[in-house]
């Protein structure tokens, strides 16, 4: 329980500096001399490393270890959080998104894959609960320091610091990884073996699962990029109203994996799952219809309760569905196919949006459930066993 502790802390940790650019850009453009639409540019890159480091995560985490991996992923993180701080210029935020994305992405694989074998269910749901709480600590640090001239530093140097003391942690923790995995075996658990990422993908279901993370991604990040936007121009709803329902769907997404978490050993994985995509589905229905903006407002906190149980539950049933030995390839695919999808996908609604009408959004939304309907239902067909003998799986 001290390891799964600080693994929690560790996902708190995943979670802050991911909304601190969005909340902190419109001050920091100004003082840098920069524009608005800049800020896309810095997220690309942010992206871009967490796809790398994600695809690369098997291979890491098999030569170092997840503890090691872990805390140099979060130093990553620290030491790029920390130069934010002290950037002069918008270029130099472009080079320290490098290691901000690569430690991001790093993490976030291998602790998945680390909660998958070791922990009950209900661990994945809170685990991404807590991730939730950094995503929401994040902006209300910064909060408190934007008001000041360039509080924005402070800000992200206090964050910065939160993220050397965990790594302070961390390192402190690392005979505790190596007790888990000595323990594992001597439950009768296997040696985990190097699987390239071409061979995880030759197993029979995997490309669902790929599937399936990237629509998820599409959608969740889509819903919270354009909610307010569409809440704005098709509900005219004000700005401030929009933001607070934006907030609500976040909130869902948060308090919706809580509560998976303590029904997770009552109700299936596979069941939450279900239930989770048909209640997406239903509230991009209520977002849709062309009734009261309150009715468009109780589809959107449904779009986030729905979400709640998707991700971290197909992570769970991963070592489940595919066997141990296949688990952290496949998670590191299915993170980099998540990334794409956030990083792609929602610019794209915009620019559809931009052309069109903000109907675009509930239409992509539909079509983007509907997908996960389809590959998570496909995806309980296959045996729930190892399924490494459909690949030719080289030899140590």
């Amino acid at each position: 329980m001290l390891l799964l502790t600080i693994i929690y802390l560790a996902f708190i940790s995943l979670g802050l500096p991911d909304s601190l650019l969005g909340s902190s850009w419109p001050i920091m453009s100004g003082d840098l001399n920069s524009n608005l639409e800049f800020a896309g540019v810095i997220a690309i890159v942010v992206s871009a490393g967490t796809v790398i480091s994600s695809l690369l995560s098997s291979r890491v985490t098999h030569h170092f270890g997840t503890g090691k991996v872990v805390a140099v992923s979060v130093l990553m993180t620290a030491i790029a959080l920390y130069g934010f701080s002290y950037a002069d210029n918008v270029w130099l935020l472009v080079l320290l998104a490098v290691p901000l994305g690569l430690g991001a992405g790093a993490v976030d694989a291998a602790l998945n894959n680390f909660v998958a074998l070791n922990y009950k269910a209900k661990h994945m749901n809170y685990l991404h609960s807590f991730w939730g709480v950094g995503a929401t600590a994040g902006p209300l640090f910064m909060a408190m320091y934007l008001s000041q001239q360039q509080g924005w530093r402070e800000g992200y140097t206090t964050i910065s610091y939160s993220q050397f003391a965990l790594v302070a942690v961390l390192l402190l923790a690392l005979p505790l990884w190596k007790k888990a995995s000595s323990e594992a075996l001597r439950a009768g658990g296997e040696p985990q073996a190097l699987i390239s990422n071409s061979t995880a993908l030759k197993i029979k279901g995997v490309k669902l699962q790929l599937l399936t993370f990237f629509c998820y991604c599409s959608l969740e990040a889509g819903t919270g990029l354009w909610a307010a936007s569409y809440l704005i121009t098709e509900k005219g709803v004000s700005a401030s109203v929009a933001a607070f329902w934006t907030a609500m769907y976040f909130l869902g997404i948060t308090l919706g994996r809580f509560f998976c978490g303590f029904i997770a050993e009552r109700i299936t994985e596979d069941k939450l799952i279900r239930v989770g995509v048909i209640t997406i589905f239903v509230g991009v229905v209520l977002l849709l219809a062309p009734i009261s903006p309150l009715v468009s407002k109780l589809g959107l906190i449904l779009i986030g309760l729905g979400c709640a149980p998707i991700y971290p539950n197909t992570i769970h049933l991963t070592p489940v569905r595919f066997g141990k030995q296949a688990s952290q390839a496949i998670i590191g695919l299915s993170m980099a196919c998540a990334y794409v999808g956030t990083t792609l996908m929602p610019p794209l609604i915009g620019v559809i949006a931009g052309s069109t009408s903000f109907i675009a959004l509930p239409i992509a939304l539909s079509i983007f459930s509907g997908v996960m309907l389809f590959s998570t239902e496909r995806l309980k067909q296959w045996p729930q066993t190892n399924l490494l003998q459909h690949a030719e799986v080289p030899a140590k």
